[in-house]
C-alpha cells in the first residue's frame, strides 16, 4: 500500500495539493484575494460582492503583471492572458 501525503489551503478545503509549496502559495494568493475584495468593496460605490471577489481573485492571481505595472511599467499588463482566449 502506498501513502501520500496531501496539502489543503486552509481557505480552499475543496483543493488538494500535493506539493506544499503549492498549497501556501495558493493560501497566500487567496489571501491577498479577500484583501483586495475588501477594499474594492469599501472604497467602489455600487460595487456587488460577486464582481468584487471576482476582481479581487482576477489581481491576486496575477499579482505580479500588477505590481511591475504599479512600479512604471504599464505594460506588463498587457501580458496578462484574455478570459475569453
Amino acid at each position: 500500500m502506498a501513502i501520500e501525503t496531501l496539502y489543503r489551503s486552509t481557505r480552499d478545503m475543496e483543493t488538494i495539493f500535493v506539493d506544499r509549496k503549492l498549497a501556501d502559495a495558493h493560501d497566500q494568493m487567496l489571501e491577498l484575494a479577500e484583501a483586495l475584495t475588501d477594499v474594492l468593496l469599501k472604497n467602489v460605490p455600487n460595487l456587488d460582492e460577486k464582481t468584487a471577489e471576482d476582481a479581487g481573485i482576477f489581481m491576486a492571481k496575477n499579482r505580479a503583471s500588477f505590481a511591475a505595472a504599479f512600479k512604471n511599467n504599464p505594460s506588463a499588463l498587457a501580458e496578462i492572458p484574455n478570459v475569453s482566449e
